[in-house]
């Protein structure tokens, strides 16, 4: 008893053989109370007969010597043939003319006479023979004048047995109906129980604690669809991930996030694999696995996983890396430079050498000088730097604009550093595969009203209708196989610019050229740096 499928099924049998015999009672007393009204009716019927027959009419309206023994040889006659218990015939004045014991013919009767309206009385009576159905018909003499009263009997015996007789054919039928319902009742048990993979109701309780538990005790977020892309599952961590509510289950998708990257990444549209999304304060990396049971499809899962100090870190670490880069191609720059001055002086050309130390230090003192006096920002000095040095190990010739001028302190250095690098790494992308001369031009120029940052390169430009799809984290035009995940710099730009309120212009021919621009004068809104595409 302990199985599901037997407590389902003892519940049916015993709802199902409880109602059957509840049943079967109340048909049996209403079919008790329907034989009565039938006997009543047939009582009445023998008794208007009876107050038909000319000889107990005429008897009774002149009273001749030897009447009472015809009217109770006619009454015995009727009895007999119909089955009734007794048939009375009575006068005005209640007195008996027949009756089953002749030895209460010429007793008066000890009830009124009811028939005096002309009408027949049908009812039970609990006479001297017994309990008896009964009905009373008014009896007139031949000229029309009432002259008594014909009273028929049929005993309760005769309903019960009637009753008797009718009852086996109806308890076969409800015998019949619960032998339907238990095999009914087998079958839904059964179903149930494929319905439940063959778990127990122990053992659906302890997986529902066990699910509940995980789901909510975990650190990712995890957040499941139905078929119809409706949210049937969602964790605590999920929630925070995604701003989500409780009210948020049982609603489909569209309803509960905007349109963006992020909802097409749930719902499965653009996915692969472990991706990642970057939202206005968090970078997620989202799984999504359909699940499919015995073979149809049930919905998916998805699992999110907050990145977004490991961004920062990753993004910490690609500026170490940058820097660690720069070092190494000043240091091979460096070597091959002096490697020269070594050969010049071994083969006694020591003033070919002094010129070559001095044009190097003239060109090198040009750069930094030029960089200097245009941006007094020294985070930004650094960054520029080391991204001239790269773009020399590239072979790019890395052009800072006559009118670019940066103050010492300005707005949002933070912010301002990582939007530059990410639209000078995106600038050294997209020249990768362009043949020399290869060129960025960085120009740089602060006002009171405004920090505008534009960024141009000579590479390929920018697909005809992709201006604002490049702004979309995940989207690539430089996809490699095995890379680590791209689409994430300019995405980052475009949140970070937005977040303090600039805007972001992209233009072609030839090449591909950025601008941004920053309001000055406005509260700093705090901001991450990310990593760069």
């Amino acid at each position: 008893m302990r199985k599901l499928s037997s407590q389902i099924l003892m519940a049916q049998l015993v709802i199902l053989a409880a109602t059957i015999v509840i049943g079967f009672l109340l048909f049996a007393y209403g079919e008790r109370a329907h034989l009565d009204r039938q006997y009543e009716a047939r009582a009445g019927s023998i008794a208007s007969a009876v107050s038909a027959v000319p000889s107990i009419r005429s008897c009774m309206a002149h009273e001749v010597p030897g009447c009472t023994a015809t009217i109770q040889d006619i009454a015995t006659t009727i009895r007999s043939k119909t089955g009734a218990s007794y048939v009375v015939v009575i006068d005005m004045h209640r007195v008996r003319h027949s009756h089953p014991n002749p030895a209460l013919i010429g007793q008066p009767v000890t009830e009124p006479i009811v028939t005096v309206d002309g009408q027949v009385h049908l009812g039970a009576d609990n006479g001297s023979t017994g309990r008896s159905a009964n009905g009373k018909a008014p009896l007139y003499s031949p000229a029309g004048r009432m002259v008594g009263e014909v009273s028929v009997g049929i005993k309760e015996s005769s309903v019960s047995s009637a009753l008797a007789k009718q009852l086996p054919s109806y308890a076969t039928w409800f015998a019949i109906a619960l032998a339907l319902g238990t095999l009914a009742s087998f079958g839904l048990a059964a179903h149930l129980k494929r319905r439940t993979f063959g778990l127990e109701l122990d053992e659906i309780s302890q997986l529902l604690q066990e699910r509940e538990g995980m789901l909510h005790g975990i650190r990712e977020g995890v957040i499941a669809f139905d078929r119809r892309d409706r949210v049937s599952v969602v964790n605590d961590e999920a929630q925070r991930l995604l701003g989500l509510r409780v009210s948020a289950i049982g609603q489909h998708l569209n309803d509960v996030l905007p349109d963006g990257r992020l909802r097409d990444a749930l719902a499965g549209r653009g996915i692969r694999g472990d991706d990642i999304v970057l939202t206005d304060d968090l970078c997620l990396v989202i799984n999504r696995m359909p699940v499919t049971v015995a073979g149809r499809p049930h919905g998916a899962v998805v699992t999110l996983r907050d990145r977004t100090e490991v961004a920062g870190l990753r993004s910490e670490l690609d500026g170490e890396r940058g820097l660690t880069d720069s070092l190494r191609a000043q240091q091979h720059e460096f070597a091959n430079r002096l490697h020269a001055v070594a050969g010049l002086l071994q083969l006694g050309y020591p003033d070919e050498a002094l010129d070559y130390v001095l044009q190097i230090q003239g060109t090198a003192a040009d750069f930094d000088n030029s960089l200097r006096t245009h941006i007094e920002a020294p985070q930004i000095v650094g960054l520029l730097l080391g991204k001239a040095a790269e773009a020399s190990e590239r072979g790019i010739d890395l052009v800072i604009a006559p009118e670019t001028w940066l103050s010492e302190s300005p707005e949002k250095v933070q912010a301002l550093t990582s939007i530059l690098g990410n639209l000078i790494d995106n600038a050294f992308a997209a020249l990768a595969t362009v043949p020399a001369p290869r060129s960025v031009v960085i120009a740089i120029v602060e006002d009171e009203r405004e920090v505008v940052i534009t960024v141009a390169d000579n590479g390929p430009g920018i697909p005809e209708g992709s201006e604002r799809m490049i702004f979309r984290d995940g989207y690539s035009t430089n996809d490699q196989a095995g890379a680590r995940p791209r689409g994430l710099g300019l995405a980052l730009v475009e949140r970070l610019v937005t977040k303090l309120g600039g805007s972001t212009i992209v233009s072609g021919g030839p090449g591909a050229t950025f601008t941004v621009r920053l309001p000055v004068g406005q509260s700093a809104v705090s901001v991450g740096s990310g990593a760069p595409e």
